[in-house]
């Protein structure tokens, strides 16, 4: 019989980062080249975790509510789209160099990095001075005060140790390629930097197409590209990630209360999944874009600090406003219901949105970092008893790549053909696996390393009277239960609706 855990730790970046190699979740992108800076591929356990959690966000938006719907739109699109929604002319981040080490470095980022460090020594209200004096700078553009705020807090370059920094100066974040069959013919578009005017530009063919009334919203989960200045801490920050956004349409005038409602739900979503609310903090952005009402960032706690995993924001008309201008094409929309103060109907207007962006990438690492835990345990009795350490991946059973691995006890004696009964049976609901090698102790560690919930051992005992072993990976317990019920035991634990239930 196993004891209970007696001490959990969690792992430091540089752990998860080598567990997610070691274990197929995570690979350096064209390795064999030697890489290529902040692009990454997923490993056949990482891609499992990554669709799992995206099918979990997309049911939770347009399956469990009715006024939402998706759509998948083109990575391309017409250039006058970023024009209109201002990435042409204003999509930059504040860069500056050091002229000692020739690294570069996002501005804002150092003055954020050097809050966190006063924050963690318990200089709150310095860090919150700094950023908020950040804010201030960036939104008046006032990029040589920025600089003059890094040389004032003695910031200096990681690499070099000196603080001989460059002015700083806005770069541009997107991506430019050309369409068409020749260079000399051809024009310049982008990939697109965020998914989110993919959903703008298909406002009415969604909302008439669908039948929707506002309020609704429209969903869309797609790959975005920045040419990042600064793309490290392993998958958070990447030049091709993908996002999970949903644009909600509201009438004007009540985007406030809806701006609070898409925040609690999306923070008790976080939470439903496994995040801890220890863990998860809300943080209002200092510097607003200038057609925002109000802007939010969920912030989990990873091994290097509080970052954001996602943003909720008050956007006003800005977005259809803007392509209407430039597309001289009406984005109005005829409202029926009455206005109880005029006893007519609201009629036409252009809605207000209210968005909720988070990252795909960004949930992954968050998820695998709750979930790397190392803990001390004991195992046997008496003077058999011994303490040990072992490693697992604690992911909610709905979100495990692998739901179950069947484990035939000898490769004889029909077990190895009795468990592949049991995989066929299994199969068509769940992603499950037949595991054959080595002694069964070692096969339960390496499912606990890529964090499978349940163990099924065949025994002599099965082929007498059809039950198996299951062995649950975060208690280590065992229970004997017959093969009929394997299936409903199993598609119990690892729906969705343990996670929506909570919500």
């Amino acid at each position: 019989m196993s004891n209970p855990a007696q001490t959990t730790t969690e792992g430091t970046l540089a752990e998860i980062v080598s567990h997610a190699k070691e274990y197929g979740f995570v690979f350096p992108s064209s390795e064999i080249y030697d890489g290529l800076a902040a692009v990454y591929d997923y490993g056949p356990n990482g891609v499992e975790l990554k669709n799992n959690l995206k099918q979990l966000w997309w049911k939770a938006m347009t399956q469990l509510n009715q006024n939402v719907v998706g759509i998948d739109a083109a990575i391309f699109m017409h250039p006058l789209t970023w024009k209109a929604s201002g990435h042409v002319d204003g999509f930059s981040d504040p860069m500056i160099d050091n002229l000692d080490s020739k690294k570069r470095y996002r501005a804002d980022v150092l003055l954020e990095e050097k809050a966190a460090e006063y924050e963690k020594n318990g200089e709150i209200a310095r860090a919150e001075t700094l950023l908020a004096e950040m804010g201030r700078l960036l939104t008046i553009e006032d990029l040589a005060g920025v600089k003059q705020l890094i040389i004032d807090e003695k910031i200096l370059c990681p690499i070099s140790k000196t603080g001989n920094w460059t002015d700083v100066r806005q770069f541009n974040l997107m991506f430019s390629t050309q369409v068409g069959a020749v260079a000399e013919g051809s024009s310049q578009i982008y990939l697109r930097p965020e998914t989110a005017q993919g959903i703008f530009v298909n406002f009415l063919n969604v909302q008439k197409s669908a039948r929707q009334q506002v309020p609704f919203g429209i969903a869309q989960i797609g790959k975005a590209f920045r040419n990042e200045i600064v793309a490290r801490q392993f998958i958070f920050r990447m030049r091709e990630f993908e996002q999970m956004e949903m644009q909600f349409f509201v009438r004007p005038g009540t985007e406030g209360e809806w701006y609070q409602h898409w925040k609690e739900t999306r923070r008790r979503w976080h939470e439903a999944l496994g995040l801890p609310a220890a863990k998860l903090r809300f943080h209002d952005h200092d510097k607003l874009a200038h057609y925002a009402k109000a802007a939010v960032d969920i912030e989990y706690e990873f091994p290097f600090g509080f970052k954001e995993i996602e943003g909720i924001h008050s956007r006003s008309d800005f977005d259809l406003t803007q392509h209407q201008a430039l597309s001289r094409k009406k984005q109005n929309y005829f409202d029926n219901d009455i206005n109880p103060e005029t006893g007519k109907p609201y009629g036409n207007y252009v809605p207000f949105v209210v968005e909720t962006s988070v990252g795909a990438d960004r949930l992954f690492l968050a998820t695998l970092c709750q979930a790397f835990q190392e803990e001390t345990i004991t195992e046997g009795e008496g003077e058999e008893q011994k303490t040990k350490t072992r490693k697992l991946l604690r992911l909610h059973p709905a979100v495990a790549p692998v739901k179950a691995a069947i484990f035939p006890l000898v490769k004889k004696d029909g077990l190895p053909e009795k468990a592949n009964e049991i995989y066929q049976a299994l199969r068509h609901d769940f992603r499950v696996i037949v595991e054959e090698k080595d002694a069964i102790g070692k096969r339960y560690t390496r499912q606990d390393l890529i964090g499978t919930p349940f163990c099924i051992a065949v025994d002599h005992q099965t082929l007498e009277d059809n039950t198996v072993t299951v062995r649950h990976r975060d208690s280590r317990e065992q229970t004997r239960m017959p093969i009929s019920e394997l299936h409903g035991y199993i598609g119990h634990a690892v729906s969705f609706s343990r996670i929506f239930e909570q919500l």
